[in-house]
C-alpha cells in the first residue's frame, strides 16, 4: 500500500464530508415523527378552527383535521394506536365545536 500525499489525504477528507453531509441532508423520516407531523398538524387545524370567524373557514379547518384522521387509518404506514386515538379525540373536538357554532349562528341569524 503506497503512502498518500497531505493534498491526497485533503482530498480524501473533503469527500467524506460531503458524503456525510448528502446523506444527512435527505433523512428518512421514522415512524414516530409520522405520528407526531400527524397530530401536530391536526392540533393546529384544531386552534385555527376555533379562532376561525367565517362558516366556510371552519369548514376548511374541520376537513384538514378529516384528512389527519383517514391518513391515521392507513396500514403498514407506522401509524401508531395511540396517534390513532389522539386524533379520533381532536376529530370529536372538532365536530362538536363545529356544529356549536353552526348553531350559535344559526339562533343569531334568526
Amino acid at each position: 500500500m503506497t503512502a498518500m500525499t497531505k493534498r491526497q489525504a485533503l482530498r480524501l477528507q473533503n469527500e467524506l464530508q460531503q458524503n456525510s453531509r448528502q446523506s444527512k441532508r435527505h433523512p428518512m423520516l421514522s415512524e414516530t415523527d409520522i405520528n407526531n407531523i400527524l397530530v401536530n398538524g391536526a392540533q393546529i387545524a384544531l386552534s385555527k378552527l376555533k379562532r376561525a370567524k367565517t362558516f366556510d373557514a371552519r369548514l376548511h379547518y374541520f376537513a384538514e383535521i378529516g384528512v389527519y384522521l383517514e391518513v391515521s387509518l392507513s396500514r403498514g404506514a407506522g401509524i401508531s394506536d395511540a396517534s390513532r386515538d389522539q386524533l379520533r379525540e381532536i376529530h370529536r373536538e372538532a365536530t362538536h365545536f363545529h356544529m356549536q357554532a353552526n348553531k350559535q349562528a344559526n339562533r343569531v341569524s334568526d
